[in-house]
C-alpha cells in the first residue's frame, strides 16, 4: 500500500492540474476572480500540511501557470522573477553578503566574543536575553529585512547561551522588525507610501509629497496592529504575556524542561556550517571583528537619512563584508581562511536563496492573476453601505492579501491608491481617514510578518536559526490576537466618529 501511495498522489495532482487547465477562465479583464486566490491558497495549505516550503512554493507557481494559461512557467515567471532587480538585490545583499558576514563572524569568533562580552554586563537570564533581543529589534528599525538580519545575528549567540528557544527569538525579532519600521519613521517607508498616495483622486487631501509624508506621520498612532504587536513582544520578552494553550506556550515549556532550542523534528534555516565554530589556530577573537562591520553598515543606513536621503542598504552590506574581511586578515587570519569562511557562509544560507527565489516568483504570479484587485472588488460594494466597518475591513483585507503574496510593500502599492479614495468618498472626517490609513499599514505588515512566503519571515528564521514553519506556527496565533484587538479598536472608534 505504501508503495502505491506516491503513484496515487501523482495521479491526483495530475487530475487536478488537468481540471484547472480545462476550467480556468479565458480572457479575464482585471483579475481571474476566485481563481486568482488558488496559487497562494494551495501554497499556504501545502506549507502547513507538509512543512516543505520549497515544495509548497513550487506547487503555487505551477498552479499559477495553469490558471493563467502559461504552461511554460520557466519563461513566463521564473526567468523574469529570478532575473529581476528585486531578486538580484535580495540574492546579492541579504543572502550572499549576509552569508559572507555570518561565515566570517563564525570563523573569527567575533559575534560569539561580542555576545559573551555583552552578556557578562547586561544579560543575566533568559528574560534579559529576550529583552535585549527586543531592544535590538527596535534599534535596527530601518526596515523589515535589514532589521531581522541585524537583530537576529547580533542576539542569537547571547540567546543561545541563556536558553532562549529559536522560535522565541524569531518571534521577537520578526514581530519588532516590520511593525516598528512603520511606527518609527526614520526610514524610507514614509517616502515610499507618500509616492503611492500623491495621486489625483486624493488631491483634495494630499496636494504634494510633503503633505503625504505628513499624513503618514499623523497616522502612526492609528497603526494599532503595529503598536499592539510591538507591545505584546515586549510583554513576551518580560514573561508577562499570557500564552494560554498556544504553540508558543509549548515551546517555552520545552526549552525550560529539556533545554532544546529547536523542536526534535525541526529543520533550521541555517546549516551546520554557520553554527559550528571553526576558529583558526593562533587567532584571537575581538569585539572589533563584530562591531566594526556593524558600525559600517549602520553608518551607510543612518548618515544618508540624516542628510534627507534614503539609506544605502546595499552599499552598506557590501562595505561591511569588505571591512570584516580586511579586519580579519589584518588581525592575523590568512586570506585563504577568510575567503573559505565567506564561501562556507554563503553555502550555509543557500536554502534561503532558493526559498526567496520561489517566493518572489509566486508574488509575480499573484500580480499576474490580479489577486489583490479581486479581493478589493469583492468587498467594496458591501463596504459602501457600512462605512464604519471600512477600517476594520481594510485591516483584514490587507492581512489576507499580504499573507497571500508575502509582501507589505506590494500590498501597499495595490491598496493605498484604491482604498484611500474609497475612504475619502465615504467620509471627510480626519480621524476616519487616519483610521483607514493606519489599518492599511498594520494589516499589510501583519501579512509580511506572518506569511511563510515573506522575505521577512524567511530571514527571521534564517538569522535566528529556526525552522521556518515552526516560526510561522508559533508566531501566527500571537499575531492574530494583536490583529483582533486592532480590528475591535478600529470598529469602536469608527462608530464613535461617524
Amino acid at each position: 500500500m505504501s508503495k502505491q501511495r506516491p503513484l496515487v498522489i501523482f495521479l491526483l495532482c495530475l487530475a487536478c492540474g488537468v481540471a484547472i487547465w480545462l476550467l480556468r477562465p479565458l480572457n479575464p479583464e482585471a483579475h481571474f476572480g476566485l481563481w486568482s486566490l488558488l496559487p497562494a491558497t494551495l501554497t499556504i495549505i501545502t506549507c502547513f500540511l507538509t512543512r516543505n516550503v520549497l515544495l509548497a512554493l513550487f506547487i503555487g507557481v505551477i498552479t499559477g501557470g495553469l490558471v493563467s494559461g502559461q504552461l511554460n512557467i520557466i519563461k513566463a515567471f521564473l526567468i523574469p522573477s529570478l532575473g529581476s532587480e528585486n531578486y538580484a538585490q535580495m540574492l546579492l545583499v541579504y543572502l550572499w553578503a549576509l552569508g559572507s558576514l555570518l561565515g566570517l563572524w563564525n570563523r573569527n569568533g567575533g559575534a560569539r566574543y561580542f555576545a559573551e562580552s555583552l552578556a557578562s554586563r547586561l544579560v543575566k537570564s533568559r528574560r534579559s536575553a529576550k529583552v535585549f533581543a527586543w531592544f535590538m529589534g527596535i534599534l535596527f528599525h530601518q526596515g523589515g529585512t535589514i532589521s531581522t538580519v541585524l537583530a537576529g545575528t547580533t542576539v542569537k549567540p547571547i540567546a543561545d547561551k541563556h536558553g532562549v528557544a529559536h522560535e522565541e527569538l524569531a518571534y521577537i525579532v520578526d514581530s519588532t522588525a516590520s511593525p516598528v519600521a512603520t511606527i518609527i519613521p526614520f526610514n524610507v517607508w514614509p517616502v515610499y507610501v507618500a509616492g503611492l498616495i500623491t495621486i489625483e483622486p486624493l488631491s483634495a487631501l494630499v496636494v504634494n509629497q510633503e503633505a503625504a509624508i505628513k499624513l503618514f506621520l499623523m497616522a502612526i498612532p492609528f497603526n494599532f496592529y503595529a503598536v499592539i504587536a510591538v507591545t505584546m513582544t515586549l510583554l513576551f520578552s518580560l514573561g508577562r504575556l499570557p500564552l494560554f494553550g498556544t504553540p508558543m506556550a509549548r515551546v517555552v515549556r520545552r526549552v525550560k524542561t529539556s533545554g532544546e532550542l529547536n523542536a526534535p523534528n525541526a529543520q533550521p534555516m541555517v546549516s551546520k556550517e554557520l553554527t559550528e565554530s571553526n576558529l583558526p589556530k593562533d587567532y584571537t577573537p575581538s569585539v572589533v571583528d563584530f562591531i566594526l562591520p556593524i558600525a559600517v553598515l549602520l553608518l551607510f543606513c543612518l548618515v544618508p537619512l540624516l542628510a534627507g536621503q534614503g539609506p544605502m542598504v546595499f552599499e552598506g552590506f557590501g562595505a561591511a563584508v569588505v571591512v570584516a574581511f580586511v579586519c580579519s586578515v589584518i588581525r592575523g587570519m590568512t586570506i585563504t581562511d577568510a575567503f573559505d569562511a565567506m564561501v562556507t557562509g554563503i553555502k550555509g544560507v543557500t536554502i534561503g536563496a532558493l526559498v526567496l527565489g520561489l517566493a518572489v516568483t509566486l508574488a509575480s504570479v499573484s500580480t499576474k492573476l490580479g489577486t489583490a484587485n479581486f479581493v478589493i472588488d469583492a468587498t467594496s460594494g458591501f463596504l459602501m453601505n457600512l462605512p464604519y466597518v471600512l477600517p476594520s475591513a481594510l485591516l483584514i483585507i490587507c492581512m489576507f492579501v499580504a499573507f497571500s503574496i508575502g509582501s507589505s510593500w506590494g500590498t501597499y502599492a495595490v491598496m493605498f491608491p484604491i482604498a484611500m479614495p474609497l475612504a475619502l468618498v465615504l467620509s471627510q472626517d480626519s480621524t476616519y481617514i487616519l483610521l483607514c490609513f493606519g489599518a492599511i499599514m498594520g494589516g499589510s505588515v501583519f501579512g509580511d510578518q506572518c506569511s511563510p512566503i515573506s522575505d521577512t519571515t524567511i530571514l527571521s528564521s534564517l538569522a535566528c536559526g529556526s525552522d521556518l514553519m515552526d516560526h510561522v506556527n508559533t508566531q501566527l496565533p500571537l499575531a492574530m490576537i494583536a490583529a483582533g484587538l486592532a480590528a475591535i479598536a478600529y470598529l469602536l472608534i469608527s462608530l464613535a466618529v461617524l
